[in-house]
């Protein structure tokens, strides 16, 4: 049973309740309830199936977040082998915001750029909650050179609420470090497979996001803005955050709509939290799919049309304005 069910996930823990129940109850007796608990069991699933296919823009947020969701780490662990870490910017610091090195996706060395969050507190600090400073966009970019370098493709695992905007970040420069890192990353001559699997938040996700495959799992979330931060800004106040998060247009069916992302990873049903194996096979099978699409593109191509892609966002087409007649 999960011991962080979501608000809109408490029809399924109450019910499972009720199962545990009726089973602790049988074996205890030694009374006969088959038939009953297989009724239980039957309308869990019903339940399960009818609010997971109807998630709401802001319930998507809430699993993106969940505490027990997978992280970038838990992937390497079920995608990848040969993973080595490489710390250190060069500059300043090692940031543990994001850890990144090198791994084996089957066969294919790679770099690997990732955000990491932790599940408890004393994690949650070493990691600033996921919340990269300036070092760690540059360590990134060492990397990403790194792999340039030596001719290996560069998958970044994208999951911040946003980069630290604290006094520190500020005084290191943290908008410079990501401006640079979408410069670098655009003219960068080797693949680059990027995505999100949980919270893709503003110019701290878009900082390792410029890729030639951006893809995004089936309910985590890429915005310019928190909808809290965004509620707060429209309505001063950060109740009306699920109508921000309606407004924003930030789950992955709609960025597929809006040519922002590539391709959904489905997730087990209820979210990656309830079976990491499935959904490390999902992210494994979707990342050496869309490596082999774009492994033996010349260079020059590879570059132009991700000038193009990225180039193209935000563009939209209005319907032609009715000329309207001044004779009389």
């Amino acid at each position: 049973m999960d011991s962080h069910p979501l608000d809109f996930e408490k029809p399924i823990f109450e019910l499972q309740r009720q199962l545990q129940d009726l089973r602790e109850h049988s074996e205890e007796h030694e009374v006969d309830l088959d038939s009953e608990i297989e009724a239980i069991e039957e309308k869990i699933r019903k339940t399960r199936r009818q609010i997971y296919d109807n998630l709401t823009a802001w319930q998507r947020v809430q699993i993106a977040r969940h505490v027990q969701r997978p992280f970038a780490l838990d992937y390497i662990e079920r995608c990848f082998t040969s993973w080595i870490e490489l710390h250190g910017d060069r500059h300043f610091a090692d940031d543990k915001a994001m850890p990144s090195g090198l791994a084996t996706l089957e066969k294919q060395r790679c770099v690997i750029i990732t955000h990491q969050k932790g599940r408890n507190t004393k994690e949650n600090v070493m990691r600033n909650f996921g919340c990269a400073h300036p070092e760690g966009y540059r360590k990134a970019l060492r990397l990403m050179k790194l792999a340039e370098k030596f001719n290996m493709p560069v998958i970044s695992l994208i999951d911040t609420p946003g980069a630290y905007p604290g006094i520190g970040s500020e005084e290191r420069h943290i908008s410079e470090a990501i401006a640079v890192n979408l410069r670098e990353m655009m003219s960068l001559r080797v693949p680059i497979i990027a995505v999100v699997i949980g919270e893709g938040g503003s110019g701290g996700a878009l900082g390792i996001g410029v890729a030639d495959r951006v893809l995004i799992l089936e309910n985590a979330y890429y915005s310019v803005i928190s909808p809290e931060a965004c509620s707060a800004i429209l309505w001063r106040d950060r109740r009306h955050a699920s109508e921000a998060a309606e407004a924003l247009k930030l789950t992955a069916p709609d960025l597929l709509k809006l040519d922002v992302v590539d391709e959904i990873v489905p997730e087990p049903e209820g979210g990656a939290h309830r079976d990491y194996d499935t959904a490390a096979a999902n992210l494994r099978i979707a990342l050496r799919q869309n490596l082999e699409r774009v492994m033996n593109a010349p260079v020059e191509d590879l570059l132009e049309k991700r000038y193009k892609k990225f180039r193209a966002l935000g563009n939209f087409a209005e319907g032609k304005p009715t000329t309207v007649s001044t004779r009389s």
